[in-house]
């Protein structure tokens, strides 16, 4: 399952460094996160590292994109070949 980022995000930019897949970038008000390159960092670290950083508490699971582990292993794997 990706991750996403709410509304109360403040733009802190305390997500962005931290994520293995470069899935989060700046959007036009919060920062957002490319689901198609969240793994919730399976394959990296073994919680989601943008999540443990987040002073806001804003980074949830996406409601839309559920992976299993297997699936978020593969999906890393692709994008780090």
């Amino acid at each position: 399952m990706a991750l996403m980022i709410e509304e109360n995000c403040t733009s802190c930019d305390a997500c962005r460094p931290v994520c293995p897949n470069e899935a989060i970038s700046a959007g036009e008000s919060i920062y957002v996160i490319d689901a198609a390159r969240c793994t919730e960092c399976v394959g990296a670290e073994d919680e989601p590292q943008c999540m443990l950083v987040c002073p806001a508490d804003c980074i949830v699971p996406h409601p839309e994109f559920r992976e299993t582990p297997e699936e978020l292993q593969a999906k890393y794997e692709a994008l780090h070949g």
